[in-house]
């Protein structure tokens, strides 16, 4: 068994709460043999200028220089970044050129806004039915797939559902199939890796996305499977890894799909 966390966050990202040697100290002290920070890249909007990681630049020598001082053989940390996409090309060709430019060893490509709101919060449900706002969301999860930038991992499939204001939060197989198997199909198309993130907070699941979809890509040939705590501090690095290779193994899956550095590892349960 390998320990593998792929979606994290230091004070590099304006939410994360530890700073990174801290992040990478625990996940060494935790046993991990492959331990991935993601900070967030979320030009997910050029005309509310979003761009919450300020300083790339900083970022990614930091993180270089402790790369090269605290990699050994049983342990890789890996330096990535989570990219929000946006359907925009401008803030398109700012994340091609964080790529190009910086080189990151992984992408986790995420949705965070949509119509011009992140859809975590209230003013992205104003108006909207479920249907209508957690459509929404799918499609832009669907748009995100064909994005003109290198990633690999598919971040947090269900993130509308985290904090969304109605009575039954959960976001289901059922009420959108042809969009989730749209989805799923093409992430399997594309040799991408699905992300079982474990930060579900209110979403009413355990972990985004939840077993009804884990199940459907299994049953369309999806097998890279990724997880990812998104941990914005060291005391949740790893979180509920446990209960989800628990039902990873129940749906049949068998390991865990890392990307490295346009390479993917697969470590047993």
């Amino acid at each position: 068994m390998k320990l593998t966390d792929m979606h994290t966050h230091s004070t590099f990202s304006a939410d994360g709460k530890s700073a990174l040697k801290d992040m990478v100290r625990t996940a060494k002290e935790m046993g991990l043999s492959y331990y991935g920070v993601s900070e967030h890249f979320d030009t997910d909007s050029i005309s509310m200028q979003i761009f919450t990681l300020t300083d790339v630049p900083a970022y990614f020598s930091a993180a270089r220089a402790l790369q090269a001082e605290v990699c050994t053989q049983e342990f890789r940390f890996l330096v990535g970044g989570e990219f929000g996409f946006s359907r925009e090309r401008e803030a398109q060709e700012r994340l091609l050129s964080v790529s190009a430019r910086f080189s990151p060893d992984f992408v986790v490509n995420s949705v965070h806004i949509v119509d011009n709101y992140d859809c975590y919060f209230p003013d992205y449900f104003a108006g909207k039915t479920k249907e209508a706002a957690y459509g929404a969301y799918l499609e832009m999860v669907r748009d995100s797939l064909d994005a003109p930038y290198p990633y690999d991992i598919v971040g947090h499939i269900g993130y509308v559902s985290r904090n969304s204001p109605y009575p039954v939060r959960k976001i289901r197989y059922e009420d959108f199939p042809d969009l989730y198997d749209d989805i799923l199909k093409t992430i399997v198309k594309k040799g991408k890796i699905l992300e079982v993130n474990s930060s579900a907070r209110g979403a009413e699941s355990e972990f985004l996305p939840d077993t009804d979809v884990l199940s459907r890509y299994y049953a369309l040939g999806g097998r890279l499977i990724s997880f990812g705590s998104d941990a914005h501090a060291v005391n949740r690095i790893c979180e509920k890894r446990a209960e989800i290779v628990a039902a990873l193994k129940k749906i049949g899956f068998t390991a865990i799909a890392v990307p490295v550095c346009g390479e993917t590892v697969l470590c047993d349960f």
